[in-house]
């Protein structure tokens, strides 16, 4: 049967297999799973997630999404052994299939912990300060995000199925937005199995989320203007569809990850027996074996000091001939699988061919079938199977072109000597443009000078030596707080990236109106807007009765001499400033002596707090205090405290209350503002 397709809140399967093709089994070549989707209904399929989908995602706040996704990372977590498993046709081990299916899910925490620690419990984000537009403060622009109105179309790769889906999926589903993923047809059904556990879950809002395995023709034809696409890729079909008229002239936004010949510098002092060279013969092992070298992050260009070209190849092969097991991923000892298919091992070796033709010398490794490991234990080769024994080149001119341009998409990489700093960065560049680049060095000159003459090619760079080897998530790890793409060759895009992913999601806006307007519209309170005054402290209040714009205007406190130099003596702080009248008056910014700031910030405190328990639990900080104008003995202060903003937990009984703190003398002049940060009872 053709596998099932997720289509309009039902499993659907195609009723023929016309366009149908068979995935076989990456090790012994049976037949795992038939993909096809002839007759699915891809405009219905968009329709309903802008429909359906938008209205039940928009009725949920980042907050309320976020704790969905943890939700669903946890039910993803209870049944992760069955995706495990079917990653094995893939020629997946058990490392393997963990970067992708445990690093998927952990996308999903952690899209989970940020919605809820970064974004309001609302719908709508404010983009940084409001801007003033008028002398007296009646007319304001503030930016903000808001949800795309269309649906999320994610094209995937074949290599990571359940990463590459849900490092697409979770920010998407943050924002608001619904998704429709395509997965790629070699590994649709390890996607299909995640997302029949999410679905399963019962958590899914409805239309939140489709998949269609197989065959999408004509379904950029069907986008318009808000809807996006991401796609993960070849270079040259992400070119074609960036070409695409909805995309060119009608709006939909494109991203894309392509392939990307990454690099990684030894640097000069990382001589052999260091640990810096110990670690980048590691890693550089680790990237060429790790699912068979069939990561877009992956190792392609390995560049090393001249005099230690020899020493890497040998630690290398050493390494390799030590650690590294090729055969079935379900047999004992296995440490590297076979490629995804049979065509992808025939492309492959296409590609090594072509490097060995413009100059590589193939040092380690060959085109022939290697002997591997199968199921039961045996040795011998796998004639059906897709293995390729991990190939190591090396070239003598580092500035071969094909070296740069030619990517043989699995275990393979390619040593280039490089003499100078200079010259390695130099070389970094001519990849044309990279997901990552790695630079294994002690030295912070070099690192520096690398990172400053490479940043603009690379998306990422890592640096390795003794202090971070240990915790270093690798060259190859994608990690969601850190964007995800890079220019040029690489797509030009960008993922994940913390909470930058879900703002690329949504729409930034500049609204501009008065301060009652703009506090409507964010939910967020503006100078200039409306204040309630009562008899009820705001303190007495719990988020059931607070409201944006609750205010306690203090009464004023005059400050003395004796007031400034006893906080000097309680403290210690007796900069000159507050205890040196001569040289605080030579002073630019001073009058003569002044109160401590944070004298200021104290007394504050005294004239607007409500002493007696009830509903506000505790102060937790202070946030974007500014001193703005010099207290002198005699002056006198009050404090406005209004609600600023009012975020409840979805899953405690408080929230936190963001407070408007102004100080202001007795000539109403603004002396010092900040944010205080408070928990309140929700009852």
């Amino acid at each position: 049967m053709t596998l099932p397709s997720y289509n309009r809140g039902e499993w659907w399967t195609p009723e023929g297999d016309d366009g149908a093709v068979d995935v076989l089994d990456a090790s012994t070549g049976e037949l795992v799973a038939r993909i096809g989707a002839a007759g699915v209904d891809l405009t219905g399929a968009l329709e309903y997630a802008r429909t359906v989908g938008q209205a039940s995602l928009g009725a949920l706040t980042f907050h309320q999404r976020a704790l969905l996704l943890k939700q669903l990372a946890q039910a993803l977590t209870e049944r992760k052994q069955e995706l495990y498993e079917l990653s094995a046709h893939a020629g997946a081990t058990r490392s393997d299939a963990w970067i992708d299916v445990d690093g998927g899910i952990g996308a999903l925490f952690t899209y989970g912990s940020k919605g809820r620690r970064e974004l309001p419990n609302a719908r709508v984000y404010v983009d940084g300060p409001p801007e003033p537009l008028s002398k007296d403060g009646s007319f304001l622009g503030q930016h903000i995000f808001t949800r795309l109105p269309g649906v999320a179309v994610q094209i995937n790769a074949f290599n990571f199925p359940v990463w590459g889906m849900l490092e697409k999926f979770a920010p998407a589903f943050l924002a608001g937005m619904p998704t429709l993923v395509k997965p790629a047809t070699p590994t649709a059904y390890v996607a299909q199995a995640a997302v029949r556990i999410m679905v399963e879950s019962g958590l899914l809002p409805e239309g939140s989320l489709q998949l269609v395995c197989g065959g999408v023709p004509g379904l950029l034809d069907a986008l318009r203007l808000g809807d996006l696409v991401a796609f993960t890729g070849s270079a040259s079909t992400a070119s074609a569809l960036r070409e695409h008229p909805s995309v060119q002239t009608g709006g939909v936004r494109f991203t894309s990850e392509t392939d990307s010949i990454n690099a990684s510098v030894l640097g000069p002092d990382a001589v052999t027996g260091s640990p810096e060279f110990d670690a980048y013969v590691k890693q550089l092992v680790v990237e060429l074996t790790a699912k068979a070298g069939q990561k877009c992050t992956a190792i392609r260009r390995a560049l090393v000091p001249e005099p230690l070209v020899d020493d890497v190849l040998a630690a290398v092969r050493e390494r390799i001939a030590s650690r590294v097991v090729v055969g079935d991923p379900r047999a004992e000892g296995v440490t590297m699988g076979p490629l995804a298919s049979r065509e992808q091992r025939a492309e492959v070796l296409r590609q090594v061919a072509r490097l060995v033709e413009a100059g590589g010398e193939l040092v380690l490794g060959g085109l022939d079938q290697p002997t591997v490991v199968h199921a039961d234990g045996g040795l011998g080769v796998a004639a059906d199977g897709a293995f390729v024994a991990p190939i190591v080149l090396r070239f003598a001119d580092a500035r071969t072109p094909e070296a740069h341009t030619v990517e043989a998409f699995g275990p393979v990489a390619a040593v280039l000597p490089y003499r100078s700093a200079e010259e390695a960065a130099e070389l970094v560049a001519l990849g044309g443009g990279s997901l990552v680049t790695s630079a294994a060095t002690h030295d912070p000159d070099f690192a520096r000078d690398l990172v400053l003459a490479s940043a603009a090619y690379n998306g990422r760079i890592l640096l390795l030596d003794r202090d971070d080897a240990r915790t270093s998530t690798g060259h190859g790890s994608p990690v969601p707080h850190l964007v995800h793409g890079g220019p040029g060759r690489a797509g030009g895009g960008e993922e994940l990236g913390g909470i930058r992913a879900v703002l690329h999601h949504m729409q930034r806006t500049a609204v501009q109106g008065s301060p009652d307007m703009l506090t409507a519209v964010t939910g967020v309170w503006h100078e200039g807007a409306a204040t309630g005054e009562d008899r009820v402290h705001p303190f007495r209040k719990s988020l059931a009765t607070l409201r944006i714009g609750d205010q306690v205007a203090s009464g004023s406190r005059r400050v003395t001499l004796d007031d400034i130099e006893s906080f000097a003596t309680f403290t210690g702080d007796t900069f000159y400033a507050h205890m040196d009248e001569e040289a605080a008056a030579a002073n630019p910014f001073f009058p003569g002596r002044v109160a401590h700031g944070y004298l200021l910030v104290s007394w504050a405190a005294g004239l607007f707090v409500d002493p007696a328990p009830g509903p506000v639990l505790a102060n937790y900080g202070l946030e974007n205090l500014r001193f703005l104008t010099p207290v002198v003995p005699g002056d006198s202060i009050r404090v406005a405290l209004t609600a600023k903003q009012i975020t409840p937990r979805e899953t405690d009984d408080y929230g936190e209350v963001r407070w408007d703190a102004r100080i202001l003398n007795q000539r109403d002049e603004l002396v010092a503002s900040y944010d205080v940060l408070t928990l309140v009872a929700k009852e």
